[in-house]
């Protein structure tokens, strides 16, 4: 301890000494550690912590597959058949979203929430705030209504009062009776407490036709696997059990499976590509950040023959001279990460507050205790990184007339080790740079789409009218048809659509048959579409253009002739090499019962649904009139409004509201939005990843230009009395220049060939993050790597113009 007391002691003073050199040196690392934490953060706020439940790992998620889809929601029936089917399973649980209207205690209140088995608490492993959940014995038809609050629900509307368990409050127009609270750390799949408002019975539904329907995919299943059964082995039985039932009924069952992962990459989904490739390029940043400081510490350690011959003379051995140039180089470490974990703590909260969309789990990003070790442990690691080569450089260098001044190796022996370095810094960076430049031009490419419509001006928000209070379709018509007609009135509403789903909304999926196909025999041979059902103005609220045909009017009432108006997209799969043309006076009819035929009467052109790089499935629309007598009021009493504005939209909000409350004051407005706002969102993630990234290819290229600056000043510092010479024998400034620059070109060539290859290697990973743009485009490679080489260029520019200002007199009696 008392050796260490002197090495570090004795590194102070020598950091200290040079204020200048220190200082780049820890402001270097502080990038490179911060950079690090603050993505490490993420990871583990988003991929490495468990889920707030008892032994999370056990929990999986459970979907049911077909021959044409990977992935969809589980038949209801066979949710049950699963859950009695199998052995692998502590318990099984069924959800779906469920929306409503609170009413009375204030304003009225658009709350979303889930439908839920009573086995969804237990197989959870979650214990109630307040009062308890519903038992088996309410989770059916008829029993009586009760529901468990969400706890940030009880907090905002009811005050944390503990008073409301066993209260009647007002849902949907009907008395329900609260008998839970959901504990504060709850959050199922939620952002932002989206569908964790409330929770009620889903078997209350189990009588309802659609939900015997083994065709009808609606619910989510969530499992917790037995003691000791692995994945693998549940895998297999609930496949085994999934092919007993496509035998048992193969009209609805043929060929389907399903499929099993842990709940935790369930929940992260497709997050965890973007944020592996945040992983892997701050882990590049502090490569070169070490790289940069270790090019620093060989410069400094020429400086420093002198001192460390005088001290092997004095009977110093090498290792304790690498002990100490070591300790110093972890001072210089443990400075950089404080002050990385300083910059951590704002980029942290920076990071949040830019609310990447799409990112699960955000709320659990913080700078907690697994944060600081992983800041810790990097921060030595790095210290040993940078500090260790240059020491044992500097202890087993040849001191043989280190102590003349002017010794012949007074310029040190490291510059093929500073030479490598500079060329690992100018790799990387590339490496940087290109993936930074991918997700660029796959950006502008996704910014080029044609979504289909005109998104600017235009207000969305949902009417979700109370059942008990609305319950016949022609009600619910009459305060749709009102509501549509007051907000027109409104100023600077050019028009308004009634519509049951719109672009990066929710859209309806059906399957629909072609006059003149054969009938398929299996369910999953039916054609998929996205169904919306429209009224006459929806098209051009949205400016959706008409190829072909008519606008749907007056004459498209319920009982007039079935129509319905498609998009190109149905007819390239339909007639392919024909016209929009050739689709009108065709029928269709719908998958389901008694589903009637429909004249083909306008052609459309095709929306983006879900995501502009998502061409999506084919898009069919019908008259909400037309919808069949036996869904109307199910279908209509959650009706989407469409407002195009030639003001701004968000200022419209208060005035729909009063409008619409005018006509029933208990109705509050959902889901409001701007389209503008909602095709944002969609790309938020790719925007996200694009300014990390880009950040951090920048500060790559920034420390590679000053490692290259420095290598090159360095060695123009070294090579003074040769450049003097070479003046005094007739060399002219433009000789000089071409030395000085052609030596640095060279180290940066020989990066960038190493960063290519790197480059095409590394990129490939990110193949799942483009749009429009392959991992070897070479437009990105060739711009990319021509900037690098300029910016090589500049740096090496200020060094070899230093050297023809070299003075052959000065330079010759330099020693």
């Amino acid at each position: 301890m008392k050796t260490l007391w002197q090495d570090l002691r004795f590194g102070a003073r020598v950091l200290l000494r040079q204020p200048g050199f220190a200082l780049v040196a820890v402001l270097t690392l502080a990038v490179g550690v911060g950079a690090n934490t603050v993505i490490f953060s993420v990871v583990n706020g988003v991929l490495l912590k468990s889920l707030p439940y008892p032994e999370p790992e056990r929990l999986v998620a459970l979907t049911e597959t077909s021959q044409t889809s990977r992935v969809m929601a589980a038949a209801f029936p066979d949710y049950l058949d699963w859950r009695a089917g199998q052995s692998v399973f502590e318990n099984m649980a069924a959800r779906m979203p469920a929306g409503g209207v609170l009413t009375g205690g204030g304003e009225p209140e658009r709350v979303t929430g889930r439908w839920v088995t009573a086995s969804f608490f237990p197989t959870l492993g979650v214990r109630p705030r307040a009062g308890r959940f519903f038992g088996e014995e309410e989770d059916r038809p008829g029993a009586e209504r009760v529901l468990v609050l969400g706890h940030a629900l009880w907090r905002r509307r009811f005050g944390e009062d503990p008073g409301v368990v066993g209260r009647a409050v007002a849902f949907n127009g009907e008395s329900w009776t609260v008998v839970g609270v959901m504990p504060p750390d709850f959050d199922f799949y939620g952002r932002d407490n989206l569908n964790n408002e409330f929770f009620i019975p889903l078997g209350r539904l189990s009588d309802q036709e659609w939900m015997r329907d083994r065709q009808s995919h609606t619910v989510m299943v969530t499992g917790r696997l037995r003691p000791g059964v692995g994945l693998e082995r549940a895998r297999s039985e609930m496949e085994a059990l999934a092919a007993r039932m496509g035998e048992q009924f193969p009209e609805s069952n043929s060929g389907n499976g399903v499929a099993l992962r842990p709940l935790l990459d369930d929940h992260v989904g497709d997050s965890r590509a973007g944020l592996l490739m945040l992983t892997l390029a701050v882990a590049i940043l502090l490569l070169i950040a070490c790289a940069n400081v270790a090019n620093l510490l060989l410069a400094r350690a020429a400086s420093r023959r002198r001192e460390v011959a005088l001290r092997m003379a004095l009977g110093a051995g090498r290792w304790r001279v690498v002990r100490q140039l070591l300790t110093e180089s972890l001072m210089l470490a443990a400075a950089g990460g404080a002050l990385g974990l300083l910059l951590a703590f704002w980029g942290v909260d920076l990071l949040v507050a830019l609310n990447p969309g799409g990112l699960p789990r955000l709320e659990n990003v913080a700078l907690d205790g697994r944060v600081l070790g992983f800041t810790l442990l990097v921060t030595l690691l790095t210290g040993v990184a940078f500090g260790l080569t240059p020491a044992l450089r500097t202890a087993g260098d040849d001191f043989s007339g280190a102590l003349k001044e002017g010794g012949p190796r007074a310029a040190g022996g490291g510059r093929r080790l500073r030479a490598a370095l500079v060329v690992s810094e100018v790799a990387l960076s590339l490496v940087l740079l290109v993936g930074a430049g991918l997700l660029v031009r796959s950006f502008w490419r996704l910014m080029q789409v044609d979504p289909g419509f005109d998104a600017r001006g235009v207000l969305t928000f949902r009417l979700r009218l109370p059942d008990a209070k609305y319950r016949e379709a022609a009600q619910i018509a009459a305060f749709m048809g009102e509501a549509k007609r007051r907000v027109g009135g409104l100023p600077n509403v050019r028009s308004v659509s009634l519509t049951t789903g719109f672009p990066f909304g929710r859209a309806d999926d059906n399957s629909y048959l072609l006059e003149g196909q054969p009938e398929p025999r299996r369910p999953d041979e039916w054609a998929q579409a996205n169904r919306y059902s429209v009224d006459e103005d929806y098209h051009r609220t949205l400016g959706i253009m008409l190829l072909a045909g008519r606008h749907f009017g007056a004459q498209d009432a319920a009982d007039s002739p079935q129509a319905v108006i498609v998009d190109d997209a149905f007819v390239r799969r339909n007639f392919p090499g024909g016209s929009p043309a050739d689709a009108l006076g065709r029928r269709l009819r719908f998958g389901g019962d008694d589903e009637p035929w429909r004249e083909i009467v306008g052609v459309v052109r095709h929306v983006r649904q879900n995501a502009l790089e998502d061409e999506g499935r084919v898009q069919i629309y019908r008259p909400w009139t037309q919808i069949g007598a036996k869904w109307a009021a199910d279908f209509t009493r959650a009706m989407d409004v469409v407002v195009k504005t030639s003001d701004d939209p968000a200022t419209l909000v208060a005035a729909v509201k009063r409008e619409v409350q005018a006509i029933d004051r208990e109705q509050p407005l959902g889901n409001v939005h701007t389209l503008e706002e909602l095709v944002a969102q969609s790309v938020a993630p790719r925007r996200f990843n694009l300014l990390v990234l880009g950040l951090f290819a920048g500060v790559a290229l920034l420390l590679g230009a000053v490692g290259l600056y420095g290598v090159l000043s360095y060695a123009v510092a070294q090579r003074t009395r040769e450049i003097g010479i070479r003046v005094a024998l007739g060399a002219g400034s433009g000789d000089i220049l071409r030395l000085v620059v052609g030596h640095g070109m060279l180290l940066a060539l020989v990066g960038v060939a190493a960063g290519l290859a790197g480059s095409l290697a590394l990129t490939r990973l990110m193949e799942g993050l483009l749009y429009g743009v392959s991992a070897a485009d070479p437009v990105t490679y060739a711009t990319l790597t021509g900037f690098l080489l300029l910016v090589a260029l500049l740096a090496c520019l200020l060094p070899a113009r230093r050297a023809t200002r070299v003075d052959p007199m000065v330079a010759l009696r330099y020693e």
